[in-house]
């Protein structure tokens, strides 16, 4: 920041694992993080929670000076404190409408008058908690995908009433603090990651249930064959890229074969019963639950490993 720059304060309500890693998010690029939640064990131990993850993060040379950021997050003793000089506030509630509806209520009665108020549910649109507010037309939806310190995207999807000042505010924010915003024109239930997740989910859960792979051939199906280019770059520009003459080539060769598939793919399997049964015990035989939390853990140090080789190698245009 130039000298007489404002400062940039964000408020993190809710300090959980996502709400955690938006603190990180946004004190290691400066701004100055106020956390608050209404589950005072929970705000108790965030701090020092972050403080471990930032280690983390500095020893695989994902960032530096760790003492220094940490000093940016600050415990709120109340919410009008976390939000009191906060120019954008990220709300990381429980995804239960109810809550949301009431804590948004509270943030916009006591926000600064032009901060931004960010929601990072996963499924409920805006619009279901936001309609009722004096302020509405400052809150979104901005997504982020867990953990957000490692993995960039968020997704920013307005309700009906909220403006174009707010959007843009919004993105802005997010560009400032390294994000990769996507901006969605409109909603849709689970905005844009969800639904491609789900779609391949739902052909996973389907090869499975007839008996075409198991679980694990599928999982290497994508580990080792579509997420390697996935890893940078996204559908479209793969086709585009799979064709002597580009996307409209691939699809005149390909178009009828996708038709084909997409015409027996139209009834979703359901997620339950023996289906769900026999996925656990496979996944369970290949990792017992005991295990899992060390997986994680090695989950998320291979995402740092990458996200380190795309730093170092850049991503954008190869």
């Amino acid at each position: 920041m130039g000298a007489g720059e404002p400062a940039r304060c964000a408020a993190i309500i809710g300090t959980g694992l996502i709400g955690q890693g938006w603190a990180i998010v946004f004190a290691r690029k400066g701004w100055d993080v106020r956390l608050y939640d209404v589950n005072a064990a929970m705000l108790a131990e965030a701090k020092g929670l972050i403080r471990q993850q930032l280690n983390e993060l500095e020893s695989h040379g994902l960032l530096t000076g760790a003492d220094a950021i940490i000093e940016r997050v600050h415990v709120a003793g109340s919410l009008p404190d976390a939000l009191k000089g906060a120019s954008y506030i990220q709300e990381n509630s429980p995804e239960k409408l109810e809550i949301k509806r009431a804590l948004f209520s509270e943030l916009d009665a006591a926000a600064e008058p032009q901060a931004i108020i960010g929601s990072s549910t996963s499924s409920i649109p805006a619009s279901e908690f936001t309609e009722h507010l004096p302020g509405r037309h400052r809150c979104l939806v901005a997504h982020p995908v867990n953990p957000p310190y490692l993995i960039p995207v968020v997704e920013l999807c307005p309700a009906p009433w909220t403006s174009q000042e707010a959007l843009d505010g919004a993105r802005a924010v997010m560009l400032d603090i390294g994000q990769k915003p996507v901006l969605l024109k409109r909603e849709i239930e689970g905005f844009v990651l969800n639904r491609l997740q789900g779609a391949l989910l739902h052909e996973a859960f389907r090869l499975v249930s007839q008996g075409i792979a198991s679980a694990e051939e599928i999982d290497a199906t994508v580990k080792d064959g579509l997420g390697l280019r996935w890893s940078f770059m996204g559908p479209f520009e793969t086709i585009d890229l799979n064709a002597p003459g580009g996307i409209a080539d691939y699809c005149a060769r390909y178009g009828g074969l996708y038709r084909s598939i997409g015409a027996s793919q139209g009834e979703c399997v359901a997620w339950e019963g023996a289906l769900v049964d026999a996925l656990s015990d496979e996944r369970r035989s290949l990792l017992p639950t005991e295990d899992l939390a060390r997986r994680r853990f090695w989950r998320d140090e291979k995402l740092m490993r990458l996200m380190r080789h795309k730093q170092d190698n850049g991503d954008d245009n190869g």
